[in-house]
């Protein structure tokens, strides 16, 4: 009787839970009024609805503090991003900023009111008030403040602009931290494309540390964020925010057309905000940014770069060119050095040499360990000032794409052909030394490698190649699985480029 009687209760404690369950999920628990428990429509609609409300706050704190910023004067013409105003619908808002009936030229951008130890400031990009007679502000709300320029700093592109007039009233948006930010976080960018104020588009950060040539063809931009969040021309200058409302990145380009020719969307770019943090105290005190160099071009070491090296991935970057007259330069530091520490600080990517060099002061002497054919050696170099883009890479070369190559042998998916005087001209280069690469096969080594018409192939394997026939008489040595490091010379820096 005893066992019938515990048999009977569980199957009352299932009927029971049979009858129960579903009146919770339905909604209902009962007499009781209990509350119910979300179903998976309410779920998701809980998850769309706290997803909406984040953005929506997020633009309620940085939205106010973006403002246009209307420029006149010679700004669009010197403008390396002159092209952007070239947009059909820009025009249709300002017109054509190159015809000859206007005696001057106007362009538009964004920025960010900050508050900057107690002053209002405005931070926009360097291309938008290059150049600049007058500069005007306008706030969301129509508020208009003439403005003069504080600083600009052309090699990351970021300027800070001062209001005349009393400002106090605007809104200012809070600083984040741009070093937190994860592929895949949400991002808003806030501007006033093609002059529709106040535009609030919404995306993803896509990648980080992104390097990209500048527009002008002159030096790079170095560790930008990359985003899909729309960003068009009027964008340039205003704030790329993240969830928490936050300012994280300074939108500055927009990548519109591959070298190829084809149409790109979703790839925008903005600076991070910590890079304009670490020069605002240089920009709004004297102006300009001063930044300690030793003179040579670097890159990573990577597992295809350890055997040409001897130093593992991550202990130290390659110098890959040393600038003539620079510090290094006097100092005795070669082109294939390895720079393993700068001081007692150990160097594992051109990031860390980058960080560890610039903030030193003009003059300071560092001890560099440099690995050199497998020995380590010290190299004491004097930091000097860094020289401007112009100045280092000089004026803006394009490939040569006009006449055929002279007769050498195809490799690795390569045509080359000699550097005559004309296509050392269009290059801007002060040799004739090296082969240029007039052709890259689809699929090749070569083409995986990442390798561009246009490229000037100066060694293969640390082996000078002057000439095709030099050219000719390395490769026709070399099995097609050759492991081939070659050194190249691009947009005025060389590289070491090896062959997968």
């Amino acid at each position: 009787m005893r066992r019938l009687w515990i048999t009977g209760s569980v199957l009352a404690l299932i009927v029971a839970s049979f009858i129960f369950i579903p009146a919770l999920l339905s909604g209902h628990a009962g007499s009781s009024g209990a509350v119910a428990l979300a179903g998976p429509a309410s779920t998701e609609q809980a998850i769309t609805d706290s997803g909406q409300a984040a953005v929506k706050q997020a633009i309620a704190a940085a939205g106010p503090a973006v403002v246009r910023i209307d420029v006149t004067g010679a700004a669009a013409a010197s403008s390396p991003f002159g092209d952007l105003f070239n947009d059909p619908f820009f025009r249709r808002f300002f017109g054509n900023p190159e015809t000859p009936q206007r005696e001057e030229t106007r362009s538009l951008g964004s920025g960010v009111v900050i508050s900057y130890r107690g002053e209002i400031l405005v931070l926009t990009n360097a291309h938008v008030v290059d150049g600049a007679k007058t500069i005007r502000v306008t706030s969301p709300d129509g508020h208009a403040w003439e403005a003069t320029i504080v600083g600009s700093d052309a090699q990351i592109d970021v300027a800070v602009l001062r209001l005349t007039g009393d400002s106090s009233s605007l809104p200012t948006a809070e600083l984040g931290d741009s070093s937190t930010l994860e592929i895949g976080d949400w991002v808003i960018a806030i501007g006033n494309p093609i002059g529709l104020s106040y535009t609030v588009t919404l995306g993803i950060v896509s990648a980080l540390d992104r390097d990209i040539e500048k527009p002008s063809g002159i030096g790079t931009y170095q560790n930008l964020i990359q985003t899909d969040a729309a960003i068009n021309p009027g964008n340039s200058g205003g704030p790329l925010v993240n969830a928490q409302g936050k300012v994280v990145g300074i939108n500055t380009v927009i990548a519109r057309e591959s070298s190829s020719g084809v149409t790109i969307e979703g790839i925008n770019f903005a600076i991070p905000i910590n890079a304009v943090k670490d020069i605002l105290a240089q920009l709004v005190a004297t102006g300009k940014v001063t930044r300690a160099w030793l003179g040579v071009t670097i890159q990573n070491i990577t597992p295809a770069l350890e055997g040409q090296f001897g130093v593992k991935t991550g202990e130290g970057v390659i110098v890959s060119d040393v600038v003539d007259s620079s510090p290094a330069a006097a100092a005795g530091v070669e082109r294939g050095d390895v720079i393993a520490h700068v001081d007692d600080v150990a160097i594992g990517s051109t990031d860390e040499l980058v960080a560890t060099i610039a903030p030193r002061g003009i003059g300071t002497v560092v001890d560099l360990t440099i690995i050199r054919s497998q020995a380590t050696l010290h190299v004491k170099v004097t930091l000097a000032e860094r020289p401007s883009e112009e100045e280092l890479y000089g004026e803006e070369t394009t490939s040569p794409r006009a006449g055929s190559p002279a007769e050498a042998a195809q490799k690795f998916g390569l045509t080359v052909g000699p550097i005559t005087p004309s296509i050392a001209q269009r290059l801007g280069l002060h040799s004739t030394q090296g082969v240029v690469i007039m052709g890259v096969a689809a699929g090749s080594r070569a083409y995986w490698a990442g390798l561009q018409e246009g490229d000037v192939l100066l060694e293969i394997s640390r082996d000078p190649v002057p000439s095709v026939e030099e050219w000719d008489r390395i490769v026709s040595q070399a099995p097609d699985d050759a492991d081939v490091v070659f050194t190249i010379l691009r947009s005025g820096r060389q590289l070491y480029v090896p062959l997968p």
